[in-house]
């Protein structure tokens, strides 16, 4: 904080509020740079906060309090000459801001917030590692369950309860199961359409762990593909090892993205790769930095990527092929380490 120029900061988002105390809860973190931090909670999750943070000053909300007023006055009463944060709305901004008038004033912090939580340090990392894990074995009870005359709900049912019978607390988001010319769908979702023989299938799962997520995508064919099937295939499985060689710190994100696209030129296929190759993933599940055409953010060791080549050809299907990578000095590791293949039996 010192370094840049501030006296406390005022976390507001519940994700942020998680990284800094490791609780799931509160309304505002204020963190002092010479003071204890104090969370400020409503009742709900005032007994659970008291019972989880030994280091942390829990204050109690009530309904008919001021929250705006209670953190101007501590602002006060700390001496606090500048204020930063990590989102405010408008309204909540303005009327801050109005309350400690020119006693302090309010600097966004969002991008330094944001320069901790994208780089991951060991713990953090096995605890991907898990969500990772867990998320492969979603993906074994979807490709169990996925055969004809099975509706998409039922295949991203059956991964859900895998994972969270395996111990993740939860899917990171809504499965995607997509078949037949749904496929096609960059941001599909399940739908209670009868999978068919010969359907190309995007399963795109995640399994969250201790807050972290993951985030994982392959792309089947039920029954024999044909050979449009895998030239498809082929071509964007090319271009993710492509853009995963390309995957090192100080490399511009994206460059990386250039690396797939160039690629599936190559096949004659690069109008069909209508979204950006990837994204940060960590207690959300997209974060920075985003790896897109007019990406200039350079990677750094500790990130956590997904890389995520697809192809989109509207009335037929889609392919696409994922992973969450881990960026390294020199290169990139895979924390979802799922097999390749299109054909399932």
């Amino acid at each position: 904080m010192q370094k840049n120029g501030i006296d406390a900061a005022l976390i507001t988002r519940e994700p942020n509020i998680l990284y800094f105390t490791g609780f799931r809860g509160g309304t505002y973190l204020l963190v002092p740079l010479d003071e204890e931090p104090t969370l400020y909670v409503y009742g709900v999750d005032y007994e659970a906060a008291r019972e989880e943070l030994s280091s942390i000053d829990i204050k109690l909300l009530r309904y008919e309090d001021d929250p705006n007023k209670i953190i101007s006055e501590k602002v006060a009463e700390l001496g606090c000459r500048s204020v930063g944060f990590d989102f405010l709305d408008a309204k909540t901004y303005e009327k801050l801001g109005k309350l400690l008038g020119t006693a302090a004033e309010l600097r966004e912090v969002d991008e330094v917030v944001w320069s901790l939580r994208t780089v991951k340090d060991e713990e953090e990392l096995k605890l991907m590692a898990e969500a990772a894990h867990l998320t492969e074995l979603g993906l074994e009870a979807a490709l169990e369950a996925l055969r004809p005359g099975v509706r998409e709900y039922e295949v991203a049912a059956e991964a859900e309860y895998a994972m969270r019978r395996n111990g993740a607390e939860g899917p990171a988001f809504e499965t995607i199961v997509a078949s037949g010319p749904r496929s096609a769908y960059p941001h599909g979702w399940s739908s209670d359409r009868t999978i068919r023989e010969g359907d190309l299938v995007i399963i795109d799962l995640g399994a969250k762990h201790a807050g972290y997520c993951s985030d994982l995508t392959r792309t089947y064919v039920v029954g024999k593909p044909t050979e449009k099937q895998l030239r498809l295939y082929e071509a964007v499985r090319e271009a993710q090892e492509k853009a995963l060689k390309a995957v090192r710190a100080g490399v511009e994100a994206g460059e990386v993205d250039a690396e797939a696209r160039k690629t599936l030129e190559t096949h004659g296929l690069a109008k069909y790769f209508v979204h950006g190759l990837g994204h940060g993933v960590g207690l959300e599940i997209h974060e920075p930095p985003r790896l897109n055409q007019a990406s200039k953010a350079k990677l750094k060791a500790g990130n956590v990527i997904t890389i995520e080549p697809g192809v989109y050809i509207p009335g037929y299907g889609g392919i696409r092929i994922e992973d969450t990578v881990l960026v390294m000095e020199e290169g990139a590791e895979r924390l979802t380490k799922a097999g390749y293949g299109l054909s399932v039996a």
